[in-house]
C-alpha cells in the first residue's frame, strides 16, 4: 500500500503540471455524443509524452513495464478497447482492482493517459 502522503503529493504536482486552463465558451466545442478521434502529429506526441509521465506516476505500480506487461493491473499496449470505454474506466475505476481517477485527474490528463496508450508497442519476445 502506498504512503497516503506521497500519492497526495504526486497527484497535486501532476494536476499543477498538466491542468490546463479552461477555454471560453467560445473556443469550446460542441458536446458530441461520439467520442473524438485521436489527435494526429505533433499535438499527439505531446499528449503522449504528458500522459506518459502521468502514468509514471500514478499508473506504473500496476500497469507493469510502462503499460506494457501485465503485473497486478493488465497489459495496457496493444488493447483493442476503444477509447470511450478506457476513458470511462480511468474516470470510475473497477470495483476491487482500479481506482477511480475522475475526481484527481482533468479530462485532459485522462485523454493524455489514452495517447500515451495508444502510443504503446509491444516489447519483441
Amino acid at each position: 500500500m502506498r504512503d497516503p502522503l506521497t500519492v497526495a503529493v504526486v497527484l497535486i504536482v501532476a494536476i499543477t503540471i498538466f491542468d490546463a486552463p479552461t477555454p471560453s465558451p467560445a473556443q469550446t466545442p460542441a458536446p458530441s455524443d461520439a467520442t473524438p478521434a485521436p489527435a494526429q502529429g505533433k499535438t499527439a506526441s505531446i499528449d503522449a509524452k504528458a500522459g506518459e509521465q502521468l502514468f509514471a506516476t500514478t499508473c506504473g505500480f500496476c500497469h507493469q513495464g510502462g503499460g506494457r506487461v501485465a503485473g497486478r493491473g493488465p497489459k495496457l499496449a496493444g488493447t483493442e478497447r476503444p477509447d470511450a470505454y478506457l476513458l470511462e474506466r480511468i474516470r470510475t475505476g473497477k470495483q476491487g482492482a482500479m481506482p477511480a481517477y475522475g475526481g484527481a485527474f482533468s479530462e485532459a490528463q485522462m485523454r493524455a493517459l489514452i495517447a500515451y496508450i495508444r502510443s504503446l508497442k509491444d516489447e519483441p519476445q
